[in-house]
């Protein structure tokens, strides 16, 4: 590619580029950059929002540059602040370490293991000790700090905002100082933090990184920033079918903007299927393609089939879990029995999915909430709850 192809290659799908034009002189040297994203381990599941950036820096691995997958098992221990109104709890050292490891089981299914390098921040920032923490310190200013959007809201409400939490962006910052970078990448939340970097590198004689920001997808409410906590994600480490199903459910408008956060597919080939294909098929296309990144082929294949047995052809799964029950003389309540069978989680619930008409026994449509199941041994049904829910009950 050339430089500006590069450039183009580089920037799709991103919102800040600060600075442009510094990025293509650092290409135009000719040697490999040093890229960085670092990862505080809070959670151990990987979901597709967290994917958007990790995607980017496999396209600089692609490009022959110096990924650098950052664990902040250091900065873990203060709780980066970001989009926070109250001081987040400190995770323990074994809690940092455990989630680590699952960080680097899952990020290894989008980047190249040969071209990845695995650093903990606790490296350096461990190494600086009380003195180096004063002197990194005094290279900024708290009106500097202020200027962040979310402790300038707790301080104007008067909310307490722990000294701890004001030198989370410097040790984020002296993460860029020590490992010198050339690019640090984040989410649009990140901007403050990767600014910080910049300035800490120009306080310490280096040349500024380049910073990327990469938009905050939504999760499959279309509203909300994708989180585990909202229920609104896809796990990379989910089942395909879950994954078909769940990219099946995201609206027209918001299956694009997966395409071009989650895909590497270019701007004109995402057009070029938006000018031709049926919003479902895209959105088929768009399910496989996730699922291929993740799994493999086969199973793109498979969970499509899936679907369209349950969703187009309403034919239960080709396998369900099956459940064994113990069986009765009398007959039992449906409600109960879809519990008991780990299809909702309340009789409360059951009974509303029964009396809105969301529940079918061996194909049938049950709408009586006190309606009741024959539980005499050897007795068995297929029972399917709302959309997706499906299981098969025997009484033993």
């Amino acid at each position: 590619m050339t430089l500006d192809e590069q450039l183009d290659f580089l920037g799709k799908g991103t919102v800040d580029f600060i600075e442009r034009k510094d990025l293509k002189a650092k290409l135009g040297r000719g040697k490999p950059l040093t890229i960085k994203v670092g990862f505080d381990p809070t959670a151990p599941d990987i979901h597709l929002g967290h994917t958007v950036v990790i995607r980017k820096m496999k396209h600089f691995q692609q490009l022959g540059h110096r990924v650098i997958f950052l664990i902040g098992d250091f900065t873990g221990m203060i709780g980066d602040p970001t989009g926070k109104k109250a001081t987040r709890p400190a995770l323990s050292t074994e809690e940092i370490l455990q989630n680590a490891e699952t960080y680097k089981a899952q990020v290894f299914k989008i980047l190249d293991p040969k071209t990845t390098e695995i650093r903990f921040n606790s490296e350096w920032l461990g190494a600086l000790g009380a003195e180096g923490m004063i002197r990194l310190a005094a290279k900024y200013t708290l009106a500097r700090i202020l200027e962040r959007d979310d402790f300038r809201k707790r301080f104007d409400a008067h909310q307490p905002i722990a000294i701890h939490e004001l030198l989370y962006p410097l040790a984020q910052g002296y993460d860029s100082v020590a490992l010198k970078c050339d690019v640090e990448m984040g989410g649009t939340d990140q901007l403050f933090n990767l600014l910080v970097g910049r300035d800490l590198m120009r306080e310490y004689g280096q040349e500024p990184q380049v910073v990327i920001t990469m938009p905050l997808l939504e999760g499959l409410d279309g509203i909300e920033k994708m989180s585990k906590s909202l229920g609104n994600y896809i796990g990379i480490n989910e089942d395909p079918q879950s994954i078909f199903g769940k990219v099946m459910s995201i609206s027209d408008d918001l299956m694009w903007k997966y395409y071009t956060l989650c895909t590497d597919l270019t701007p004109s080939e995402i057009a070029a299927k938006k000018s031709t294909l049926h919003p479902m098929e895209a959105k088929r296309e768009l399910a496989k393609s996730i699922i291929r990144d993740f799994h493999d082929a086969s199973a793109a294949d498979a969970a499509e089939e899936g679907f369209r047995r349950v969703f187009t052809e309403r034919q239960a799964p080709a396998e369900m879990e099956e459940v064994t029950l113990p069986a009765a003389a009398e007959p039992q309540l449906l409600s109960k029995v879809i519990v008991a069978a780990g299809l909702s989680e309340s009789n409360k619930e059951a009974q509303r999915f029964i009396a809105q008409g969301g529940v079918l026994v061996d194909d049938a449509k049950v709408s009586d909430p006190r309606a009741t199941l024959d539980a005499t041994i050897g007795r068995s049904y297929v029972l399917k709850v709302g959309k997706r829910r499906f299981g098969r009950v025997r009484f033993e």
